[in-house]
């Protein structure tokens, strides 16, 4: 069995679709999506003891819808003391600056938040989404499976972008949409050993959600798509406004991210509970996530000036929950935003062109193009929106509403996508070299130099003779014995290759400066490429040696040769 285990970890070391990195994505996805699913049904039995209808918070009387969001930021923070204030970091940002910096392993504490306090948020009418904390869940969920089985970390990353799509596909059934948003988001890159697993996971999780929730589409209630050529001038103005939209929200919410961030966690939830409970007082309906305001706003006889209250009250909600900490998604209320611009806009064109109602068309278009413009996601948003409502036919409108709302975010307004703008505010790495991104994709398990012939103590001419006698492929190593309690240090022995070869026969007192002993420097198993280059790109020279579980133990050595030889002409050596 560890024969087993030790080939596999050193087959999916290398970036190549297989059986087992296939297996374990599909392992991983279940067991996200059992996890949402668990988070979602944890909501559902909060909000029984309070609501007549889940998510139905104008079922409330005003002091209650006041008060519910205020007892919610007190529960929050008492599940954040409990666990400790400094793993309050949840949600898409988090995981994507562990994706760089720790391969996308969670630790548990952040997790634990992640799922209480994003339950309670999403329970007390908090504007914040389910898919931020399905993504933190499905990624600490299956990076622990790989984890667990101290698997490479380039497979464990690829197994934490599987649990993401699993979360996703499990959050809204729309298992194409989370495979893109997967690629597009999260790991930026399209690689058929990275695709495959991912998609796999998604499939895995869209079927756990159908056995638990159904399989009708979440906005299976929209009516089939009324719209013709003739209303793509609406169209138009309606992207060129979700593109002003989105900008000024990203703006707005980094903005408060960077001015609130210096104060303690306890005011800065308070606040938001305060305000989230004013505008739910003074605006029915705008508590909750998208699913709620979506209903409220697919009603036909509500004025033009209700929507647009209803969307002021929408965007101060989402920007100061996300803003001040409450943990939650945003992917949710960008949708709820973009609906209500969508229904703002069907309602305008309603007075020029009465008699013509096309606000459930406007609304799914809204939601496209403010979702694609403020994630920076176009691809991802569209198929999303396909599959939430279950209708191909707003592939066209859809594809021209998010083209255009993204020109106008983008190139004249200078946005760019949320998560980015909310880690650079929060001064978190997301961004590596190029060097290493490549590097990163590759376990050392896969190339390191095997097997090795490992003198111990060893003297300067049994090391020569050695060197001059053996395998040429066969790399010599010095064990040198040091004080308890320190690791052994290893030397990789090598002849001076400009000293004739007759002269390394002669044994005389130069032999000292014929013989090559670099000093290894320890590296896990688990480790990539990337990290070998780190440790060897000062001297550009040298190796290092591999361990498993005790330092002592050499199990191969990587040089930087080989890394020079794969950044120049793209070939692993072995």
């Amino acid at each position: 069995m560890m024969i087993s285990i030790a080939a596999m970890r050193k087959h999916l070391a290398l970036p190549k679709t297989s059986w087992q990195i296939c297996l374990l994505a599909i392992i991983g996805g279940c067991a996200s999506a059992l996890l949402v699913v668990l988070f979602t049904l944890t909501i559902e039995e909060i909000q029984q003891f309070y609501l007549s209808k889940r998510q139905h918070y104008n079922s409330l009387n005003a002091l209650s819808r006041f008060d519910l969001p205020i007892v919610g930021a007190i529960v929050i923070l008492l599940i954040a003391w409990l666990t400790g204030y400094k793993y309050l970091r949840t949600g898409i940002p988090f995981v994507l600056h562990r994706l760089k910096v720790a391969h996308g392993v969670i630790p548990l504490k952040n997790t634990l938040n992640q799922f209480w306090g994003s339950a309670v948020a999403l329970a007390s009418g908090f504007s914040v989404g389910k898919e931020g904390p399905a993504v933190h869940l499905g990624a600490a969920c299956s990076s622990y499976l790989g984890s667990v089985l101290k698997l490479p970390y380039n497979s464990v990353r690829t197994l934490c972008a599987c649990g993401i799509a699993a979360g996703i596909a499990a959050t809204f059934n729309t298992p194409i949409a989370a495979v893109i948003f997967v690629m597009e988001v999260i790991m930026r890159e399209y690689k058929v050993h990275i695709f495959v697993p991912v998609m796999l996971a998604s499939i895995v999780g869209s079927l756990v959600t159908q056995n638990f929730f159904g399989t009708e589409p979440s906005f299976h209630y929209f009516q089939t798509i009324a719209l013709q050529q003739q209303h793509y001038f609406s169209l138009f103005l309606l992207a060129i406004v979700l593109g002003m939209l989105a900008a000024v929200f990203n703006k707005y919410l980094v903005f408060i991210i960077t001015r609130s961030v210096k104060y303690h966690i306890i005011p800065r939830l308070i606040l938001a509970a305060v305000i989230t409970g004013v505008l739910g007082y003074l605006v029915p309906g705008s508590l909750g996530t998208s699913t709620n305001t979506i209903d409220i706003s697919l009603t036909t006889s509500l004025p033009f000036s209700f929507l647009f209250s209803l969307l002021i009250a929408k965007l101060l909600m989402t920007l100061f929950a996300l803003g001040l900490g409450i943990p939650g998604g945003i992917i949710g209320p960008t949708l709820a935003i973009g609906a209500i611009a969508g229904a703002c806009a069907g309602a305008l064109n309603s007075l020029v062109i009465p008699g013509v109602n096309l606000t459930g068309d406007f609304m799914l278009m809204g939601m496209a193009g403010f979702m694609a413009a403020s994630l920076n996601a176009p691809l991802a948003a569209l198929l999303a929106v396909v599959e939430l409502s279950g209708q191909l036919e707003l592939v066209v409108p859809a594809m021209l509403v998010i083209t255009i709302a993204s020109i106008v975010s983008r190139q004249f307004f200078n946005n760019s996508s949320i998560f980015t703008m909310q880690l650079d505010a929060q001064g978190l790495l997301y961004r590596k070299p190029p060097i290493e991104e490549s590097l990163q994709n590759i376990g050392v398990l896969a190339v390191m130099k095997q097997p090795l012939l490992i003198l111990n103590n060893a003297s300067e001419r049994t090391i020569i003779g050695e060197l001059l006698t053996r395998n040429e492929n066969q790399p010599v190593l010095n064990k040198v014995d040091t004080p308890i309690n320190s690791p052994t240090n290893y030397f990789w022995a090598q002849l001076d290759t400009s000293v004739d070869n007759q002269c390394l026969n002669q044994l005389n007192e130069t032999r000292s400066k014929q013989l090559i002993l670099n000093k290894l420097l320890p590296l896990n198993h688990q480790a990539t490429l990337a990290e070998a280059y780190l440790a060897l790109v000062e001297q550009r020279s040298g190796a290092v040696y591999v361990y498993q579980k005790n330092m002592d133990d050499c199990l191969g050595i990587v040089t930087f040769e080989q890394l020079r030889v794969f950044l120049v002409e793209g070939k692993l050596t072995i």
